[in-house]
């Protein structure tokens, strides 16, 4: 038997598990933040409790002391959650391999109000502005004239004041309205399944328009054209990251990468290829060799 360490919340945990006991790999839950976590004898890891771990946990600093103490390969290690963690890296990567994404320009605060009136006038109203390295949806927010812009970036500059704030930049994106959101898993360079995510009506009716799940939208699976899975798995082979997930937003008339993600929540195994688990087991002992 393999012993994996998993860091991600209890719902991922908690859904892998049994799939993979019956591949011969044993689950573990190793949660490395919201805990005390000594670092001498009396650590709660040592060095050969586990074999591998699953994806590096998403609190880098938390992540570094789980490393040192676990010291296990990881199937998505430290430079594959930091580089998808990147959405401005990850979109000038993409972009220079010709790969769809929207329109978008980073800023690094501080930024004077003359420069940030400008990129607000490269876009047609309103503009999305994203903090550049959170989950889960957390600061986007939508502007739909200059002075509501204005106020979203002087909130971002009295929160990047604070000093010991690691990641002092965000994006400006075109908004692509009555897009279809989209969540497709690419593990080892090959399609796996994808969802797509959606609010319900009464939370758009209510002004909603961030269709993350842990916002209240709800995934169910579907089935995606060979274009569209060769563009996730481009995307993955473009970052060389093993195990991703990539979020497509589809128009009218276009199709684009908006971010990615390199630790994905699993969802239920009835949203996968059929040989999913068989697919991650194998990935797992791979990376555990």
């Amino acid at each position: 038997m393999i012993d994996l360490a998993v860091a991600n919340e209890q719902e991922t945990f908690g859904r892998m598990r049994e799939p993979l006991a019956e591949r011969g790999i044993r689950v573990h839950h190793v949660p490395a933040s919201e805990r005390v976590v000594p670092l001498g004898a009396d650590a709660p890891w040592a060095a050969g409790d586990y074999d591998v771990g699953f994806v590096y946990p998403g609190r880098l600093m938390e992540g570094g002391v789980a490393d040192a103490l676990l010291e296990i390969p990881w199937l998505n290690d430290h430079e594959a959650v930091l580089t998808s963690r990147n959405k401005a890296e990850v979109l000038a990567r993409l972009e220079r391999a010709d790969l769809p994404v929207p329109e978008s320009v980073y800023v690094s605060n501080d930024v004077g109000e003359a420069e940030l009136a400008a990129v607000f006038d490269r876009f047609e109203p309103p503009v999305v502005v994203k903090p550049n390295s959170t989950t889960r949806g957390v600061g986007v927010a939508k502007a739909h004239d200059l002075d509501s812009f204005l106020g979203i970036c002087d909130y971002l500059s009295l929160v990047h004041d604070y000093r010991a704030t690691g990641d002092r930049s965000f994006l400006v994106q075109e908004y692509l309205p009555d897009a279809t959101d989209y969540r497709v898993m690419v593990l080892e360079g090959e399609y796996v399944g994808a969802v797509e995510r959606k609010l319900p009506d009464e939370a758009m009716q209510e002004g909603q328009w961030k269709h993350n799940v842990h916002r209240g939208a709800e995934a169910t699976g579907v089935d995606l054209p060979a274009e569209w899975r060769a563009l996730a798995e481009s995307v993955a082979a473009e970052l060389e990251i093993p195990f991703l997930g990539v979020d497509l937003l589809e128009t009218d008339d276009r199709l684009v990468v908006n971010e990615t993600n390199a630790r994905p929540t699993i969802d239920a195994e009835t949203k996968y290829e059929p040989d999913f688990y068989d697919r991650l087991a194998a990935a797992i002992r791979a990376a555990a060799a």
